[in-house]
């Protein structure tokens, strides 16, 4: 899940993402500012699902995936859209 947070008198938008995916024990937010190199990693809840919270520049447009145990790619069933990769698959997109 993902909420978007907009202020009026800041230049950046506040992003909470939320995921839930079974057996994980590690999630991590890659390519969001096109940085596919630098995780964020996201915070385990005792329910099991894992938060993190982004400040990304309004008017945006973020390519992003998920990687879970740090080998499985996932994406966001939620997001605004979904753009083709290098790769033959699709990353996930958010556009602010």
């Amino acid at each position: 899940m993902i909420v978007k947070t907009y202020y009026k008198t800041k230049d950046y938008c506040k992003v909470k993402f939320s995921f839930t995916v079974e057996n994980a024990e590690t999630v991590e937010i890659l390519g969001l500012n096109s940085d596919w190199e630098n995780s964020i990693i996201m915070s385990k809840k005792k329910d099991g699902t894992f938060s993190a919270d982004v400040n990304l520049p309004k008017d945006s447009k973020h390519e992003f995936k998920y990687r879970v145990n740090e080998t499985d790619w996932l994406n966001e069933q939620e997001a605004d859209s979904e753009a083709p990769n290098e790769f033959g698959g699709s990353n996930s997109v958010i556009v602010l």
